[in-house]
């Protein structure tokens, strides 16, 4: 009987309060909760408080997402995240969730996250009693002999009832009579069937039949019942029943045994003859419904076959009931009972159920982060039902179980978004039985991304090529810039950076789209104002933090031919008169045009060309050198003032030209000039005379430097025995009144070591060279007076450097060797406007003429095509040019040459144009620069 206490739906508190204390000592990942309840309860009903069960903080019960998961199909209970109380759902009806199971526990699990918590409640259902008991059939009729004895027992047909324990089937009563008692018998499974006794024999002719009435009675409180009508007819003596020969049978059958399998055989036998003694064999009415659909049983032979599908999981265990009747008159019936086992086999495949997923993972997720939570389910039994679970080798992903049947899907490696940046994990769910059945499932983990990749480049640095006078705006160059990184992450975006201290070019040259990373110039670039740009190319994500890459960009502007050539010499919008005089042979030097083109390359190659001139015959000028000659002896009919225009094209496409005009005086031939060379010899003997004393000049200057090393050196070791003696000296003579303090050029007097001067070497070519300083035991003839006696007395000064020198801080008088006569002076008379005191030019273009003028000079010396001996001032031109021929009337003619007792080396126009480094002078002074800063 149930208590009063479970039919209102309370819960025994003492035992819900044992149960926690006893829990409670358990670890959290095991805790399990016990509940009870009685069946049929309304929707709504609270069984318990699970969060105050659990110890839970019911404030962030919503935010950890509590809920209920359970393996049934069906959701009988949900928790109120409100409260923390567990309700019923759905109708509970203990006979349709267990059947005749005396037990009926529901089992289902909690899950929290945040973190991950996993708890398990169990949920007893109470039977109550709601069910009448109920005979299979609503009439049962029984022949009976009038010669059975009394005492025979009649099996009569089981009433079935639902509900267990004591609300179950608890007795039979049968209607008053008086032939028949009934007695009540309990199985091995505790049910309870009714058989008829017969207590008093039977009379045919006084009671050819009877009615009884069987009553099944449960002991719920008020009892249920149900009743069976018993109709008995009364037949002729048939004296001998079939007996079994055992009672009890058993046998085993695998549930997957096919149709037809025999399962065992029974057997009765009868002492009567004929009819009365031949056995049929039949279900006997005690069966529980679906065992006629599951058996076969042979009418005659007896022999229990399969009929149906067994299953294991359905039904362990199977009662079947048997009888055996005559043929006789009146048969009599004997009973027997088969027990039939059913053995399992694996037919189950596990079932996986994914409770929950978290996903997308950060890439950057570390290892041990729960993915999602499986549950696996088997329905067969033992090792059949034991199963286990995988996840394919090699991937980042393992599987941890820490309660049965439930597995952890968690990360066993980093992960790369770049590499995969998606899974699609197929789980496998295997169970240990023969042979083994398994279940697949695939869980999709999406990876999402980090920002963990700088941009990159396919190239760490561009050259560029851009031909001048490019179209401003357009592009020049494409950067090809990737982030393998997220959309987002990956977003570019380029800037322009400048290298070194020079700032400016980007806002002024060149521009970049910050988002496609297009170079632009700004504006037209012009290869002769600059001809190399250096730029650092910025590319940054838009991730965080942001990650950066720099990129070379070194853009080169390439020469385009814009430039005409510029005339050099005659000077443009100047008057340039050249004396010529008469007689003079075929071959005659004129003079010669200088012209420049600000153009590099093929695009700064000159070539020279007569455009006018009054006699076409009398001049000829060299195509590439521009120099004016003869081409016939110059006559008396020739006219005294010949105008030439020259025009001046460069090689370029298209080509570009100039012109420059000289004027030719005609001239009668001069005395002096014959006076001076007597016989055709002369310029050759003044040619071999002049490299004899060229020689002679750097002989002696590399004498005198090695006098002077060596001086030094013999002062250095004096000086050193001097402080050596002075220190040893006894100290009254340490303390004797200084004298003044001397220092001496190094180079002209020897007096101080190399070290403690500076040497500044310039030539012609020195506006486009850096000058070297502190050229340590250099014994250069073009030492500078400016290294002068810095403190000291001016006798002593005058001493070493001079009776006529003056020491600093006083003017001396200009040296009258620089200076010019009048004769001298520019223009055809000398009286030409310029400097009264006469000194040496000082202006780029006169120096580039005094230049010229000594180039020239020296070319005329290598192939003995002039004469020379002029006046003074004139370096011995003025025999080929006239008296007139002054230091501006030399053209520019630089061929390399060069001058004894200097170390530089003069080089033509073109190649400092061109920013090539001269053969000789320039590359010793990058060597000795090396070894200054060594």
């Amino acid at each position: 009987m149930v208590p009063e206490a479970w039919r209102s739906g309370l819960v025994s508190t003492g035992r819900v309060v044992g149960v926690l204390l006893l829990l409670g000592a358990l670890n959290k990942a095991s805790t399990v909760i016990h509940y009870e309840i009685l069946e049929e309860r309304e929707k709504g009903f609270a069984v318990g408080n699970v969060v105050a069960n659990l110890g839970l903080d019911l404030g962030s019960l919503s935010a950890r997402r509590l809920r209920v998961v359970s393996g049934a199909s069906r959701r009988f209970f949900e928790v109120n995240r409100e409260t923390g109380e567990m309700f019923v759902n759905d109708r509970l009806d203990r006979e349709e969730l267990c059947g005749t199971l005396p037990s009926c526990t529901v089992t289902l699990e909690l899950v929290v996250e945040n973190p991950l918590e996993l708890f398990s409640v169990e949920v007893v259902i109470q039977d109550i009693n709601d069910n009448n008991p109920a005979f299979p059939t609503q009439e049962m009729k029984l022949e009976i002999s009038e010669a059975v004895a009394p005492g025979t027992r009649f099996p009569l047909e089981s009433a079935h009832d639902p509900d267990v324990g004591s609300n179950s089937l608890q007795t039979y009563e049968l209607s008053r009579n008086e032939y028949f008692a009934l007695r009540v018998q309990t199985r091995e499974d505790s049910t309870k069937y009714a058989e008829l006794v017969l207590e008093r024999a039977l009379d045919r002719e006084r009671e050819p039949s009877l009615q009884l009435v069987l009553t099944a009675l449960d002991g719920g409180t008020p009892a249920l019942s149900a009743s069976l009508p018993i109709h008995i007819t009364v037949l002729d003596a048939n004296d001998n029943a079939p007996v079994f020969n055992q009672s009890l049978y058993r046998a085993r059958v695998l549930e997957d045994a096919p149709s037809g399998t025999r399962v065992v055989q029974v057997l009765a036998t009868d002492l009567d003859e004929g009819p009365n003694g031949e056995i049929i064999y039949s279900f006997g009415s005690h069966n529980r419904a679906g065992v006629r659909e599951l058996f076969a049983l042979d009418l005659v032979t007896g022999m229990l076959t399969i009929k149906g599908r067994l299953d294991f999981e359905d039904t362990k265990l199977h009662e079947i009931y048997i009888q055996a009747k005559d043929k006789g008159a009146s048969p009599e019936g004997a009973h027997c009972k088969v027990l039939v086992e059913v053995v399992d086999v694996n037919d189950n495949a596990p079932e996986i159920t994914v409770t929950s997923v978290y996903s997308a993972v950060p890439e950057d997720a570390p290892l041990g982060t729960v993915i999602a939570l499986l549950s696996v389910t088997d329905l067969d039994a033992g090792e059949n039902g034991l199963v286990t679970c995988e996840v394919p080798a090699g991937l980042p992903f393992s599987l941890t179980s820490s309660l049965k049947n439930y597995f952890t899907l968690k990360t066993s490696a980093d992960l790369d978004r770049e590499t995969v940046p998606e899974y699609n994990l197929s789980i496998t769910a295997r169970d240990a039985g023969t042979p083994s059945l398994s279940a697949l499932t695939i869980v999709r983990v999406q990876v999402s991304d980090i920002n963990d990749n700088p941009p990159q480049s396919s190239q760490s640095s561009y050259d560029v090529y851009i031909e001048e006078n490019n179209l401003p705006g357009a592009p020049i160059l494409n950067l090809s810039v990737w982030d393998p990184d997220a959309p987002q992450n990956a977003r570019l975006s380029f800037f322009l950076l400048e290298q070194g201290a020079e700032t400016g070019l980007v806002g002024r040259y060149f521009t970049i789209n910050r988002d496609n990373g297009i170079v632009s110039s700004l504006v037209p670039l012009d290869y002769e104002d600059r001809r190399e740009f250096e730029l650092t190319a910025h590319i940054s994500d838009g991730g965080t933090p942001v990650l950066a890459t720099n990129i070379s960009v070194n853009i080169f502007v390439t020469d385009r031919n814009d430039n005409a050539p510029q005339v050099l010499y005659p000077r443009p919008g100047g008057s340039s008169v050249e004396m010529l005089p008469r007689g003079t042979s075929a071959g005659h030097l004129v003079s010669r045009v200088v012209g420049w083109d600000a153009d590099a390359g093929h695009n700064a190659w000159l070539s020279y060309s007569l455009l006018g001139a009054p006699n076409q015959s009398l001049f000829a000028i060299g195509l590439h050198t521009g120099q004016i000659s003869t081409a016939r002896p110059v006559q008396d009919t020739d006219s005294p003032r010949q105008t030439l225009t020259v025009l001046i094209k460069d090689n370029g496409e298209p080509s570009l030209s100039t012109t420059a005009t000289l004027t030719v005086s005609v001239t009668e031939d001069s005395p002096e000039a014959r006076a001076e060379f007597p016989s055709g010899s002369a310029p050759r003997e003044q040619n071999k005379n002049l490299t004899f004393y060229l020689l002679l000049s750097l002989i002696l200057v590399s004498v005198g430097f090695v006098v002077t090393v060596f001086g030094v050196i013999i002062f250095k070791v004096y000086k050193w025995k001097q402080s050596r003696d002075l220190y040893r000296a006894p100290v009254s003579s340490l303390y004797r009144t200084p004298g003044p303090s001397l220092h001496a050029d190094a180079v002209r007097g020897g007096l101080m070591s190399p070290h403690l001067y500076h040497q500044v070497y310039l030539t012609t070519d020195s506006r486009r060279s850096d000058p070297l300083l502190k050229k340590p035991g250099a014994a250069s003839p073009l030492a500078s007076r400016q290294n002068t006696l810095r403190s000291c007395d001016p006798v002593f000064y005058r001493q070493v450097l001079g009776a006529e020198s003056a020491p600093p801080g006083q003017q001396a008088p200009p040296n009258t060797d620089w200076r010019f006569s009048q004769a001298q002076r520019p223009g055809t008379s000398g009286s030409q406007n310029g400097d009264d005191t006469g000194t040496w030019p000082n202006n780029q273009f006169d120096t580039e003429m005094l230049q010229a003028m000594i180039l020239a000079s020296a070319s005329e010396a290598a192939d003995g095509s002039s004469t020379l001996g002029g006046g003074a001032g004139t370096m011995g031109l003025s025999a080929r040019y006239g008296p007139q021929f002054t230091l501006q009337h030399v053209p520019d003619y630089r061929q390399n040459v060069y001058i004894p007792g200097s170390n530089a080396t003069l080089t033509n126009a073109a190649g400092k144009r061109d920013g090539k480094a001269p053969a000789g002078g320039n590359g010793n002074k990058k060597k000795s620069g090396k070894k200054e800063k060594k």
